[in-house]
């Protein structure tokens, strides 16, 4: 049992505050050895600056660490590494153009030799079921892949903590269950894992352990095997978790967006072709698009914007309307709004107040300029609708949109495209690292807007995420898209079969077949 080990890590009173906030107030659990320990909470609740303190990126105000019984100061990440601590972030950190080899002698600290290094990095992916090529160039791999190379640098330092930051948000049903077959081994050979994510089910069936975190406080730890995902949901926000209510017999209108032979070429050596992409999505009607990261959803995703323009003005038509060469602001006034999937940078700038951050897309539609100058009070009582609508955690209108929680910015990101009352949209990851609660809430959003007659198209690589909103969906796979299926006959395996995660190991690993995974050059 977890209870009788010796805690391998134990954190004592840890608070953190920042300018106007505190992140952590006195926060105290530990972590057993061998125990796989979930750290739950909503968007804010101060995991990632609890996390970021156990591996030395930050520093506690108060508080102690301890490690195997000693308190220990963890002054920056080095030091973590040097006691044993991993840390596996929720963003890669590769350089695209370097071999796998390159990028992991990066980030040890102690590469050595090259070709014993690679000879390393062999012996250690296959001895845990993650099969890497060290010659083979980052920008050729599935996101599964890249996933591996951070989780085998971790691992050529023999960690005894491993910290995992949303590691399956990117990932096919397969390649999750690859990667949890790797902690449970890991786990058996005593390595600790403290690991965050939101997707409640896969912490039951990973974790035995759980620590929940509500306002930068531990508001309790469970047993997440003898719990629900609702119950857990429900104890992270402290009420009743919202229930999405579905549509039930609507009736899909007209064809609204429609996507006719879209053919582009990739903007850079490292993006995706795509061909031959032909689809529709009716009014009424949620429209899902299914694949892992770099099959094209970004080039996709540019093409119905209006930010790539197209060969033909028929590959795209709005309302009936060829719209293929028009731009973002032409397309806007014609009915479409989107959302992307990078919310700092391309949804939102960082540095600029949420009022301000309307003015970027709701400008035209919600009336926010006009005669040359900007309304500033009409986009603070927008952001102001936007932040009470989607329960927006933060201190106002003019808050910098930096300073808001993942999960909170993408909640103002979906709320400002939705109230627009779009005829059409575009949604690029609508719940990427949110939280339960957060994720209710811009589901809902989006089910309501297609009641209401509008034409729903969501891009995701959260497969349970599609399943539970589309009517329709489709996979896209190295550029091309699969022939449409229904959402009520299909099945996890099967649409996660035709993602094909593991692009070009098959050939190289016979063991793939063995788990039944092949690779699927195109759909």
């Amino acid at each position: 049992m977890s209870d009788a080990r010796a805690p391998r890590l134990a954190l004592r009173g840890i608070t953190r505050r920042f300018p106007g906030v505190v992140a952590n107030s006195d926060v105290s659990f530990d972590i057993g050895e061998g125990e796989i320990h979930a750290l739950l909470g909503e968007n804010g609740a101060g995991k990632s600056t609890l996390v970021k303190i156990i591996y030395g990126v930050l520093q506690a105000d108060e508080g102690e660490c301890l490690w195997q019984g000693e308190r220990v100061r963890i002054a920056d990440p080095r030091a973590a590494r040097e006691l044993g601590i991993g840390m596996v972030f929720q963003h890669f950190s590769l350089f695209e153009a370097m071999t796998v080899e390159e990028n992991i002698a990066l980030g040890i600290d102690d590469a050595g030799n090259r070709s014993a290094l690679a000879k390393r990095i062999v012996e250690v992916s296959r001895a845990y079921g993650l099969p890497l090529d060290p010659s083979r160039e980052v920008h050729s791999l599935s996101v599964g892949e890249r996933q591996r190379i951070e989780i085998v640098r971790c691992l050529l330092q023999n960690p005894r903590l491993l910290i995992m930051d949303e590691p399956t948000s990117v990932l096919t049903p397969q390649e999750v269950d690859r990667l949890f077959e790797t902690l449970r081994q890991l786990a058996r050979e005593g390595c600790s894992i403290l690991y965050i994510s939101h997707k409640l089910e896969e912490i039951k069936a990973l974790c035995e352990r759980a620590t929940i975190l509500r306002g930068g406080r531990v508001v309790g730890d469970c047993d997440p095997r003898r719990e629900t995902a609702r119950s857990m949901a429900q104890q992270m926000i402290g009420s009743e978790l919202r229930t999405v209510a579905r549509r039930e017999g609507t009736q899909a209108g007209e064809p609204r967006l429609e996507v006719r032979k879209l053919t582009l070429e990739r903007g850079t050596s490292f993006g995706t072709s795509l061909s031959g992409i032909d689809f529709e999505v009716r009014g009424g009607e949620i429209f899902g698009i299914a694949g892992v990261a770099g099959n094209g959803q970004g080039e996709l995703f540019s093409a119905l914007s209006g930010e790539t323009p197209l060969p033909d003005p028929d590959m795209v038509r709005l309302d009936g309307r060829a719209m293929g060469r028009s731009g973002p602001n032409r397309r806007r006034r014609a009915g479409l709004c989107t959302v992307p999937e990078e919310r700092n940078g391309h949804a939102a700038v960082p540095d600029m107040s949420l009022s301000e951050n309307t003015l970027l897309s709701a400008r035209q539609r919600k009336r926010l300029a006009g005669g040359g100058f900007l309304r500033m009070r009409a986009a603070r009582g927008f952001a102001r609708s936007v932040i009470e609508r989607f329960d927006v955690r933060t201190t106002g209108p003019e808050a910098a949109a930096k300073s808001l929680s993942g999960g909170n910015l993408q909640k103002f990101v979906v709320g400002r495209e939705v109230l627009q009352d779009p005829g059409i949209l575009v949604v690029s990851q609508p719940t990427w690292g949110v939280d339960a609660s957060a994720a209710a809430a811009i589901h809902q959003a989006l089910i309501d807007l297609a009641t209401a007659g509008a034409a729903v198209l969501v891009i995701s690589q959260d497969l349970d995420e599609l399943l539970t909103l589309s009517d329709r969906l489709a996979v896209i796979n190295l550029g091309r898209l699969s022939e449409p299926l229904g959402t009520a006959g299909a099945s996890l395996d099967e649409i996660g079969l035709l993602m094909g995660g593991l692009h070009g190991m098959a050939e190289r690993d016979p063991h793939l077949h063995d788990q039944g995974m092949e690779t699927r050059h195109g759909v």
